[in-house]
């Protein structure tokens, strides 16, 4: 190749292409990385279209045996105070999920190996028992699957979510469930008497009823229309539905917010919530990367009406705006909510904010501890 065959502009970023199955499109390093690499078209072998197919990418789970099991918050914007998360990690691929910075501290991306590199807390059923039955233990509402989804796809074959409820079942315990998976109906067994006893609540996430939008933007969750499915049988068994419209995208699932909270009240939901986007750590330039590869005439558009919605900036981290945001939009879809949430009777918030944890009992038996080894032999470092 001669210098008269070199293109005008040699080093080329490599273009980004969606992976089927999977919601980020780059595995992005963590803000903690020293090093990055980038594919760039350095003009000798150029981009061609069936040069650079992305090869299929499978998932990995990592048994971990946790310390602890029980988080705790502070935060004056959340409705719990306690929360239990079985895995690290989703493979639903969401890539608006605001846990996905979390995979940095694992000296992981938090794009694709966020969804391809899980852990699992094996341990997450005996560590609950032992902290239910520590004597200075007092009971509050545990929020499950917060930060990733206890429903996911290797729930199906682990089941260490269902024997966590087997855990508080057991002792009495309420628990409030937030998923987007219909695998939670495996468990109705559990979860009704639980209800019967205003032990339970559960949240369904449904972010757009647009299948074609659903597909990129949380690739391995429940379809929007079985996720409807998966409301009007917890409803039906007693569960008291939650369903959370986040989060709402400006441009991309805003204009849905009506018709999503009337299906949702269609299917025996009780209550709504909603939460606008955020963009915290990586979460920002990997949805920027989503947007430009799915949305790229109206990229530019969906961001600046977020920067509306954020003082100006892309995230703004502040306790009193960072779930709804600020300014006219954030006010309109306030507004809307509001008047969506009487209109279709979905303002029925009592059974989520009042479990009983009156009933509450000590386990029935305490597992022996065990050291990072999984033996019996106490560790010398404890």
């Amino acid at each position: 190749m001669s210098a008269e065959d070199l293109p005008d502009e040699p080093w080329i970023a490599k273009p980004l292409q969606a992976i089927k199955g999977r919601g980020a499109v780059s595995n992005l390093p963590g803000r903690f990385e020293t090093q990055r690499i980038d594919a760039v078209d350095d003009g000798w072998t150029p981009f061609e279209d069936d040069t650079h197919i992305t090869p299929r990418l499978t998932t990995s789970v990592t048994p971990e045996l946790a310390k602890t099991i029980l988080s705790r918050n502070q935060s004056p914007d959340l409705p719990f105070s306690v929360s239990l998360n079985p895995y690290r990690g989703c493979e639903h691929g969401c890539v608006y999920c605001f846990a996905r910075p979390t995979h940095a501290y694992l000296g992981l991306s938090p794009g694709l190996d966020f969804e391809t590199r899980l852990y699992a807390k094996t341990n997450a059923p005996e560590l609950l028992r032992r902290e239910l039955a520590h004597p200075h233990y007092q009971p509050s509402p545990i929020a499950l699957g917060i930060n990733t989804d206890a429903y996911q796809p290797v729930e199906r074959g682990l089941r260490i979510t269902r024997q966590c409820l087997e855990v508080l079942h057991e002792c009495r315990h309420p628990v409030g469930i937030i998923t987007k998976s219909a695998l939670i109906e495996r468990d109705l067994d559990l979860l009704k008497p639980m209800a019967d006893a205003n032990l339970v609540a559960a949240a369904v996430t449904i972010t757009t009823l647009d299948h074609s939008i659903s597909r990129t933007l949380e690739p391995r969750a429940a379809s929007p229309t079985r996720r409807l499915q998966l409301v009007e049988t917890l409803a039906k068994a007693g569960i008291p539905v939650l369903v959370s419209v986040a989060p709402v995208i400006p441009f991309i699932t805003e204009q849905e917010l009506e018709n999503l909270m009337r299906a949702a009240a269609n299917a025996g939901a009780s209550a709504a919530g909603y939460t606008v986007l955020r963009l915290p750590w990586e979460v920002n330039p990997l949805f920027q990367e989503w947007l430009q590869t799915h949305f790229p005439e109206r990229a530019q558009r969906v961001m600046n009406r977020i920067r509306d919605m954020r003082g100006g900036k892309d995230y703004d981290a502040n306790f009193a705006t960072r779930m709804r945001g600020e300014g006219l939009w954030a006010d309109m879809i306030r507004q809307r909510f509001a008047k969506a949430l009487k209109r279709y009777g979905l303002n029925k918030s009592g059974s989520f904010l009042h479990m009983d944890c009156s009933q509450f009992r000590r386990p029935l038996s305490i597992p022996a501890k065990t050291n990072h080894h999984g033996t019996g032999q106490l560790d010398i470092f404890g």
